[in-house]
């Protein structure tokens, strides 16, 4: 069976992450570094771009790399107990949990600001509390 490969310029275009990012992901240890050619260039697989594109979607949803990096360790398969993986993954649906109730809020802000307004040219002005 035969493995698809990717240059880095490929898995940048598909995953919609810079050149740049992709290598400090590698530098950081979040992507592992690809192989590469005699030539030095660096031959990524498909497992690279699933990767990448999951690193994405995470920062996206407001994720810090610090919690990638804790997500990405249980997919690798660390040692890790049965309990220990319940701990973790439970504090990540906790606060996955208060990024839905943040963002309801915020939503809920919105619409009430584009009820305010007819679609018109009138410009609204707020005063806060200073």
């Amino acid at each position: 069976m035969t493995t698809a490969s990717y240059g880095i310029g490929t898995i940048s275009k598909h995953t919609g992450v810079n050149i740049e990012t992709i290598r400090y992901y590698e530098r950081i240890g979040i992507m592992p570094k690809p192989p590469r050619t005699a030539g030095g260039q660096r031959i990524y697989e498909t497992a690279h771009l699933k990767r990448l594109a999951f690193i994405r979607r995470s920062r996206e949803l407001g994720f810090s790399l610090d919690e990638i990096r804790a997500l990405l360790r249980l997919v690798d398969g660390g040692d890790y107990s049965c309990g220990e993986v319940q701990e973790m993954t439970l504090a990540h649906i906790a606060d996955i949990r208060r990024k839905i109730a943040d963002l309801r809020r915020m939503e809920r802000v919105l619409k009430d600001m584009a009820a305010k307004c007819d679609g018109g040219d009138k410009v609204l002005v707020h005063r806060g509390t200073d």
